[in-house]
């Protein structure tokens, strides 16, 4: 009887920011892959006790592949740990690809993915009502091939979207270089948040202007969201922004004009 494989994010860092579907298959896994460079390992605290557990962190596609396919065809439960959500930098498409050549069943079960976590523990929203509704999110890369660079995705910035850069934070100065070229303003806003959810997160506030300055002074080099964008600036909390869905003078299929006639009161 063949197993089955269930991806799971498993969020930005604080355990309990596992899904519950996710953390009931780590309580039944069998077998348990986890990307220990990233993923807190306190939330392996779901594990039944006689779980079999490897860290990714070292491994190659072809040794984590092997061990998912092994053990399914054992008849196992294999749960493989992604950070934050496998659909985001989760290099999910080629464990996927492994598995379908094998004839290995599996599951998706999504995560907290850093850019969300980001935004939570700064209280802000990434989309602004009227001002801020399209989010890009993108990453930095000095080795890796791309296609298309912050540079090109940045000028969405001055027409109102919000950026949330990955792996980006070690190559502060590249980024910034390329969000300059592309137009975006000295101050424009620009929060860096390190561990997202870990108990030893960090925030740094600034702008376009000095944002690279203030990273390098706190020594930051990983593990980082970098947002820009008016969402990201703290005294937007002092603005008078309000959505329409909730707003009296705007209706819509739950909230219907009220009749000619009615009495009721708004």
């Amino acid at each position: 009887m063949v197993g089955k494989v269930i991806f799971v994010g498993a969020g930005p860092g604080d355990p309990e920011l596992i899904t519950v579907k996710g953390m009931k298959y780590l309580q039944q896994a069998d077998v348990i892959i986890y990307a220990g460079s990233l993923v807190n390992p306190e939330v392996l605290r779901w594990a039944k006790p006689n779980a079999e557990i490897h860290n990714s962190a070292s491994m190659t596609l072809e040794e984590i592949a092997n061990i998912m396919i092994s053990r399914a065809r054992e008849g196992k439960l294999v749960v493989r740990l992604k950070s934050g959500d496998a659909s985001i930098y989760g290099a999910l498409l080629e464990e996927v690809v492994a598995l379908r050549e094998a004839g290995i069943p599996y599951e998706v079960v999504p995560g907290v993915t850093a850019a969300l976590a980001a935004a939570a523990v700064l209280g802000i929203e990434l989309t602004l009502p009227k001002m801020a509704q399209t989010v890009i999110i993108t990453r930095a890369s000095a080795r890796v091939p791309m296609q298309g660079s912050i540079k090109d995705f940045a000028k969405a910035l001055l027409i109102g979207a919000t950026m949330a850069i990955y792996t980006g934070v070690h190559l502060i100065d590249k980024v910034v270089k390329e969000l300059r070229e592309a137009g975006v303003p000295d101050d424009m806003p620009v929060t860096v948040v390190y561990k997202a959810t870990w108990p030893d997160q960090l925030i740094i506030r600034g702008t376009l202007a000095d944002i690279a300055e203030k990273v390098k002074r706190a020594r930051i080099t990983k593990d980082s969201v970098i947002i820009v964008g008016k969402a990201a600036d703290p005294s937007i909390l002092d603005l008078p922004l309000r959505s329409s869905v909730y707003d009296p003078r705007h209706t819509h299929s739950f909230r219907p004009k009220p009749k000619i006639g009615s009495t009721d009161v708004e």
